[in-house]
C-alpha cells in the first residue's frame, strides 16, 4: 500500500498510536535524561560542585558559568547535576519502603476481612488524621536532620495511601472467578495473594507510585530547604534554593535553575504515570 492511499483510508483503519504512548515517551525520556546526567555527573559537569571560587561570587550566567554561580562562587550548573543524584535517588528509594509496607498491609487487610481489616485500617486511620508533611517532620526532627531519617519518616508515614489503594483492588479482585477456584482447590493462601490476587492489582500500584514519587522529591526538597534534609555542603535541589533565598533579588538564577531541574524531573514521573494509566484503561 502506498503513502498516498494509507492517507485515504478511513480514520478508524489508520494506524494509530495506543493512547499515552506520547506521553510516557516523553516522560521516559525526560527521567531517562535526568538519570544519564545524573549517571555522568563526575563527566558532564563542568567543575567540581563544591569548589569555591571567591573571584566568581554571584556570578550572573554566562559563557563561563551557564547557570551563573552562588554566593560561594560555586558553579551552579554542576551543583544542579550532581544534585540530581540525590532528587532522584530520593524518588525511587524514598517510594519503595512504603511501597512494601502498604502492598502487604492491603492485601493482608483486603483478603482476610473481618477483625483484621478492622485493626489494620483503624491504624491507618490514626496516620492519616494528622497532616502528611507536619508529621513526616515531626518524625526527622526527633530523629536528627538526613536523608536516612527522611526515609525512616517515609516508610513510617507514606504506607497509608498504598495500603487503601491495594486493599480497595483486592476487595474486587478476590470475588472474581480463578481466585475462588484457586480457594476451591486447596491452593494455600499465601500463593493466593502473591501469585493471583497481586499481579492483578500492579497496575494501580505501579501508576501510582510514579505519582508517589514526585511527593517524595518535593516533600525531600522542602525539608533539605528547612535544614533537616542533606546537609551543606551536598548539592542538592532543596538545599540549593535555601541558599539562595537570602539573595533572590539581586541573584535569581541561584533559585531559579534548581527549581527548574525539579519542575522538569517532577514533569516527567507525572507523565510516565499519565502515560500508563491511559495504556492500562485501554487494554482493559
Amino acid at each position: 500500500m502506498t503513502e498516498t492511499s494509507a492517507i485515504n483510508l478511513p480514520a478508524r483503519d489508520r494506524p494509530r498510536l495506543k493512547k499515552g504512548t506520547i506521553e510516557l515517551a516523553i516522560g521516559v525520556l525526560i527521567v531517562g535524561a535526568w538519570i544519564l546526567a545524573a549517571a555522568g555527573a563526575g563527566i558532564v559537569a563542568p567543575a567540581d560542585p563544591n569548589a569555591l571560587d571567591l573571584a566568581a561570587v554571584l556570578a550572573p550566567p554566562g559563557p563561563a558559568h551557564l547557570m551563573g554561580t552562588d554566593n560561594l562562587g560555586r558553579d551552579i550548573l554542576s551543583r544542579v547535576i550532581h544534585g540530581a543524584r540525590i532528587d532522584i535517588w530520593m524518588g525511587f528509594i524514598g517510594v519503595l519502603a512504603p511501597l512494601c509496607i502498604g502492598v502487604l498491609v492491603g492485601l493482608v487487610s483486603g483478603y482476610y476481612g473481618g477483625m483484621t481489616d478492622t485493626i489494620l485500617m483503624r491504624l491507618v486511620d490514626i496516620t492519616v488524621a494528622f497532616p502528611f508533611f507536619i508529621l513526616v517532620i515531626a518524625i526527622v526532627g526527633l530523629l536528627g536532620p538526613g536523608l536516612a531519617n527522611y526515609f525512616v519518616a517515609l516508610g513510617l508515614v507514606a504506607w497509608v495511601a498504598y495500603a487503601r489503594l491495594v486493599r480497595a483492588e483486592v476487595l474486587v479482585v478476590k470475588r472474581l472467578e480463578f481466585v475462588q477456584a484457586a480457594k476451591a482447590l486447596g491452593f494455600p493462601d499465601r500463593a493466593i495473594l502473591f501469585r493471583h490476587v497481586l499481579p492483578n492489582v500492579l497496575g494501580s500500584i505501579t501508576i501510582y507510585a510514579w505519582t508517589d514519587a514526585v511527593m517524595v522529591i518535593l516533600a525531600g526538597a522542602s525539608l533539605g530547604f528547612l535544614g533537616l534534609g542533606a546537609q551543606p555542603p551536598t548539592a542538592e535541589w532543596g538545599v540549593m534554593i535555601s541558599d539562595g533565598q537570602p539573595y533572590i533579588v539581586q541573584a535569581w538564577w541561584i533559585c531559579f535553575f534548581p527549581g527548574l531541574a525539579m519542575v522538569t524531573l517532577s514533569l516527567g514521573f507525572i507523565l510516565i504515570s499519565d502515560g500508563l494509566s491511559r495504556r492500562l484503561r485501554v487494554s482493559q
